[in-house]
């Protein structure tokens, strides 16, 4: 492998073997006495998947110049036996994308963070091949820009025994590395949204070209110390919504609301209503002084402040909350190489995240009393907010380490085991620092301070054990994993909970038990049989379980809240459950791969999902024959569904991949608290199988490429979509509504563009580029309708929605264009 130490010799029928190459694009030189020697340039490889290449070499008696070919990824890869997709990083450069996000959504199978019709939460992060996960909601902790990715998997459905806390999908985002040779590369861009009123956005078109920024700006190369290679990068970013309010009131006005006299103290100036600007750096330092050791550090860092687009605002803008984060995550990274067949790896990081979301940092902040409520006039602007200021208060910070080992032997040329380990210890603090209330006190209703003693503080354990085999013989693969779960809340819960505060008089008492010791066994199968050497048959079967997101589990989980519930009284309010079981999947899918020419490639998957012990809630009856709802292990779902995905590769200029997803999604509830929801409504809360919310039964996704190296380039992406379920309502008010998700949103249509042109400024290469998202500047792309006529556009009862239809953020977001300039220095 040219540029590492790492290489191999054939044996005599030629076979070779090479563990553990870094993600990443890679040239390949064959040498043999008595023949031309081969190289094999621009090779492709992906993390965690073993890559077939084979070489021809010429026999020459005398010494001559090497072959050099241009190596290409199969276009096809048959030897796997679930669905893995690789982005690259030419590939993520030349699409019209930002985040890792973007990318993710770009792939078969994958709704708006929906990974085969699973919830949100379902799907572990991963950064080089460690979890970065919050355990609070399950999600990212980072927010990854493109210029820091070397590649992109994204597994959906069935995956190794090695990926856990998942039930359906990972992403595992490769970072790039130092250089060997010092080099910069920065890119800046700028642009706003441009449309005009033909989507039916009732707002007035204003061009603001500077409100989104990013500049971003990487340095890599050798340090002073031999061996070793570093990578820093940093980026600025700033993103201005496209509704505009205008400050005409100001939270601590003193309007007479009773005779409709307003007293406006604004400054009448136009601000964004949603807006997010921040940082991020990374910092990635490599050391190979040891022989057949690789040691690495690499930390990153993110900080952020945002407001939320609230159409109630436009006129009291500075009465919203402001949303500060930051979330970082630090490590040490350590492979070593034992044998020419055997390796191992151990990842150290630490993680965080602390998100703050209220008006004004202090509770006793004077403004808090100066502002009160937020308060509006259905007979001025439709009943906007005029004063007052949001009194929301929330705070959430994770603080977890997490070590991870992996040991891989090549047992034989055909049988290699993998064998490892994972431990989390997570700290985790969420609630309101200061609760603000209003109570009767003195025959005057007075602003009162609550919850000031600080926010709970949850410290459990998780982890896990794997075992992965992978056998190719005759060129049938056959992989074999099991997985074993470990997770300690390390909680309470009421002993018994027909007496859940302890407080029913002559009740057997119920003091507090600790939380059980969750464990569960995951086994997994996979099976691909070539056919061909260009097409293959493969099945896979497999169990996944996870824990529910910690911040619904410990949510409101101090059952001596129910100390005062009175005798046939019900109590809607959700307690938590520390004491929930994982969630479950059973999942199966088994597809057709082929080759069809060298340069077109075709993937059909079926699959089926049996998911069970999905967080819910449920209604449990106390001695004193009173009600109240807790979270537990009861909702369900299944979704069934076929993906089809034709790539081909780059012919000429030109290349194309498409990919087709039909599913249903079916389940009880789209949320865990969907049941009391509907409970605490009047409606029906027993089970049923109706669609899910994001049950989007034809996706398809069309990414097209052109493309002159060196001269121009061009990308586009089409995404359609039929519509998502929504509930009809056939006349205004309680109870009018048909049966839940009945009803289908309109199908709907957005394509975004990008084009480049490669130049020279003062001897350095750069490009200027473009990116067009929404073309078409669609108003609609599954997201609000009125649940009266299933459109955006229009209701059949204008006066009860009288708000809403003068609310611009209802729509998609128009048309948004943004220029920009790369430049790119080697050394």
């Amino acid at each position: 492998v040219v540029g590492q130490r790492l290489g191999a010799v054939t044996d005599l029928e030629g076979r070779y073997l090479i563990l553990n190459v870094p993600a990443g694009r890679y040239d390949i030189r064959i040498n043999l006495l008595g023949y031309r020697a081969l190289t094999i340039t621009g090779v492709e490889l992906p993390a965690d998947v073993t890559t077939r290449l084979d070489g021809v070499l010429e026999e020459t008696p005398l010494q001559m110049e090497e072959v050099v070919v241009s190596g290409q990824r199969p276009v096809v890869e048959v030897n796997l036996t679930s669905n893995v997709q690789t982005v690259t990083r030419e590939e993520i450069q030349a699409l019209p994308v930002q985040e890792l996000q973007d990318v993710v959504n770009l792939q078969a199978g994958v709704v708006n963070g929906h990974f085969r019709g699973g919830r949100l939460g379902e799907v572990q992060y991963q950064v080089d091949g460690v979890s970065v996960n919050d355990v609070f909601s399950n999600a990212s902790s980072l927010r990854l820009d493109r210029s820091l990715l070397e590649q992109v998997q994204v597994i959906s459905g069935t995956f190794d025994a090695e990926y856990g806390q998942a039930m359906s999908g990972v992403v595992n985002a490769v970072l790039k590395r130092g250089t060997d040779t010092f080099r910069w590369d920065a890119e800046v861009f700028t642009g706003g949204f441009y449309y005009s009123g033909e989507a039916g956005r009732p707002v007035a078109f204003g061009a603001r070209p500077t409100g989104i920024q990013n500049y971003q700006l990487s340095l890599s190369g050798p340090t002073f110390l031999p061996k070793t290679l570093y990578l820093l990068s940093g980026r600025w970013r700033q993103f201005h919504d496209f509704a505009y309010g205008t400050r005409r009131f100001m939270p601590t006005d003193t309007s007479d609301f009773t005779n409709n006299v307003y007293r406006p103290t604004g400054d009448g100036k136009s601000v964004p209503l949603g807006e997010d600007r921040g940082w991020s750096g990374v910092v990635k330092v490599t050391n190979r002084l040891l022989p057949d050791i690789e040691a690495s550090y690499q930390a990153i860092v993110e900080t952020g402040e945002a407001r939320r687009t609230g159409w109630a605002f436009h006129l009291n803008p500075e009465g919203r909350t402001r949303q500060r984060s930051a979330s970082w995550m630090h490590g040490l990274d350590w492979t070593q190489t034992l044998t020419k067949s055997s390796f191992y790896t151990v990842a150290l990081r630490q993680f965080g995240v602390h998100l703050q979301d209220f008006a004004y940092e202090d509770p006793f902040d004077p403004r808090y009393d100066a502002a009160g409520p937020l308060r509006g006039d259905p007979d001025y602007e439709l009943g906007a907010y005029l004063q007052g200021v949001d009194f929301t208060r929330f705070e959430h910070r994770t603080n977890a380490l997490v070590a991870k080992s992996s040991f891989v032997s090549q047992l034989t040329r055909d049988h290699q085991l993998k064998l490892g380990a994972e431990f989390l210890w997570p700290k985790l603090e969420f609630g309101a620092p200061g609760q603000l209330v209003y109570t009767l006190q003195g025959g005057r209703q007075t602003l009162v301070r609550q919850s000031l003693g600080g926010i709970p503080r949850y410290r459990p354990v998780q982890g896990a054990a794997f075992a992965q085999d992978q056998v190719e013989w005759n060129d049938l693969t056959f992989r074999a994993g099991l997985r074993l779960d470990y997770f300690d809340a390390r909680s309470s819960v009421p002993s018994d909970l027909a007496n859940p505060a302890n407080a029913i008089a002559g009740a057997p008492p119920s003091p507090p038990r600790p939380t059980s010791r969750k464990v569960s066994l995951s086994p997994r199968v996979g099976v691909s049989y070539p056919v061909s050497d260009r097409a293959a048959l493969y099945f896979a079967y497999g169990h996944f379980s996870q824990m529910p997101a910690l911040g619904n589990i410990f949510a409101n989980a101090d059952y001596s809240v129910l100390s005062q519930l009175a005798a046939s009284s019900i109590s809607y309010g959700v307690l938590g459950n520390p004491d929930i079981r994982p969630e479950r999947t059973v999942q199966y899918q088994m597809g057709y791969k082929e080759a069809i020419t060298e340069n077109l490639g075709l993937d059909v998957t079926a699959f089926y999902k049996d998911i069970r012990d999905l967080l819910g809630v449920a209604f449990v009856s106390t001695y004193n024959d009173a009600e109240y709802v807790r979270m537990t292990n009861v909702d369900f779902g299944n979704v069934l569904g076929v993906t089809v995905a034709l790539d081909q590769r780059t012919v000429g200029p030109f290349s194309a991949h498409m990919d087709y997803t039909w599913q249903m999604a079916r389940g009880n509830a789209s949320d865990p608290r969907e049941t009391a929801t509907r409970a605490e409504a009047g409606a029906d809360p027993r089970p049923r199988q109706i669609p899910l919310n994001w049950d989007q039964r034809h996706t398809l996704n069309l990414t097209l490429g052109l493309a002159r190296p060196g001269r121009y380039a061009a990308s586009a992406i089409v995404r359609v979509a039929s519509g998502q379920p929504f509930t009809p309502v056939i006349e205004p008010g309680f109870g009018e509504g048909l049966e839940d998700n009945s009803g289908r949103k309109p199908a709907s249509l957005i394509a975004d563009l990008r084009a480049e042109r490669h130049l020279r400024l003062g001897g350095i290469p750069a490009s200027l580029f473009a990116r067009v998202f929404n073309l078409f500047n669609s108003g609609f792309f599954n997201g609000f309708v009125f649940n009266s006529t299933g459109s955006v556009l229009y209701s059949r009862f204008p006066a009860a929605d009288a708000f809403a239809l003068s609310d611009p953020t209802r729509f998609y977001g128009p048309r948004r264009i943004e220029v920009g300039l790369t430049l790119n220095r080697p050394s």
